[in-house]
């Protein structure tokens, strides 16, 4: 840029007044480079803004002082916004870190393998910059069996991480303390009752691995998605929808268990309505069970990895909510 300045104020001759124009250098150097080049930058900019003087006669007057004057100011400025940019991704690295310890402390990495089970799981932010929001996952190995909730809190923001947190901490210990799921799922409505205030609510569904067969409990959460070693899929879904938990004071809200075979070689994808309510430019929803051939691969993380590009290619764009995914294959 200072180049280009430099080349049309000779062509065109002193007449035009571009000289000021060479502190564009210093002005934008800051956005792409430290101190060390912001100054650098600055003092090319000076030599060049005093030969051009000294080339139009411009410091017989003060014009020429004034353009000098301008690229020192320019310089300084920038230096002072390199230090202070530098002061801001240094807090924004400090924020980053504890969001990272946050996601180990609330969304843990499932166990890969699980009893008879391998896992995998994938969680999308739709918040920018963001590694954590409301929805949630969970893999326990209790001795009952094999364990998992997915959940969706209404809302997002840290106020649905508090949330999300109560759920997890409640299922964690539930999940080894209570004898069949049932149990589970009233020690999650009461910790969720005394938390929650107002309307706020949270999906659920829970699932329990024993025997070849599969137990879920469903606070109105979208259907979990069952693949056979065959190829093919289903929704295994509940007689009638249990109200969120939170909403228990509206209405009943304990759903009845009820079960799908799970033999070896089938696997279970449980989702939020992130997954599925995702749309194209077209207004269509992600067709996910016409996507079941996502998951062939042999590793479930690879096969998760491959359904998680569909759906980003389908979107063509950001997330408009948090989607969260749990791939669960029987070895």
């Amino acid at each position: 840029m200072m180049g280009t300045v430099a080349v049309v104020d000779v062509a065109v001759g002193p007449s035009v007044g571009l000289l000021p124009l060479v502190s564009v250098g210093p002005a934008f150097a800051p956005l792409v480079g430290g101190w060390r080049r912001t100054a650098c930058v600055g003092v090319v900019a000076l030599l060049l803004c005093v030969g051009l003087g000294l080339y139009n006669d411009l410091f017989e007057a003060r014009r020429g002082y004034m353009s000098l004057a301008s690229v020192v100011g320019v310089t300084v400025a920038g230096l002072v916004a390199v230090f202070m940019r530098r002061e801001r991704e240094a807090e924004l690295d400090s924020v980053r870190s504890i969001a990272e310890a946050a996601q180990r402390v609330l969304l843990k990495p499932v166990p890969r393998l699980a009893g008879e089970l391998r896992a995998a799981v994938c969680y999308m932010s739709a918040v920018a910059e963001a590694r954590i929001g409301g929805d949630l996952y969970e893999v326990v190995a209790a001795p009952q069996g094999v364990r998992v909730i997915v959940g969706d809190v209404q809302g997002k923001g840290l106020e649905a991480v508090e949330t999300a947190a109560v759920v997890l901490g409640a299922f964690r210990e539930a999940a080894l303390d209570e004898a069949d799921l049932t149990q589970v799922g009233r020690r999650l409505e009461r910790s969720v009752d005394r938390q929650l205030e107002g309307e706020k609510f949270v999906t659920a569904i829970l699932a329990e691995m024993t025997d070849r067969r599969v137990t879920f409990l469903n606070y109105g959460h979208p259907a979990p998605l069952l693949v056979h070693a065959d190829g093919s899929a289903s929704l295994p879904e509940p007689d009638v929808y249990a109200l969120p938990l939170g909403l228990g004071v509206h209405g009943p809200s304990q759903p009845e268990p009820y079960s799908a075979d799970f033999r070896p070689g089938d696997q279970l994808l449980l989702y939020t309505d992130g997954v599925i309510e995702a749309r194209d430019d077209e207004g269509r929803f992600f067709p996910l069970t016409e996507r079941v051939h996502l998951l062939k691969e042999d590793d479930p993380e690879t096969a998760l990895e491959t359904l998680r590009q569909g759906l980003l290619q389908h979107v063509n764009g950001p997330l408009q909510d948090d989607a969260a995914m749990l791939l669960l294959r029987y070895r």
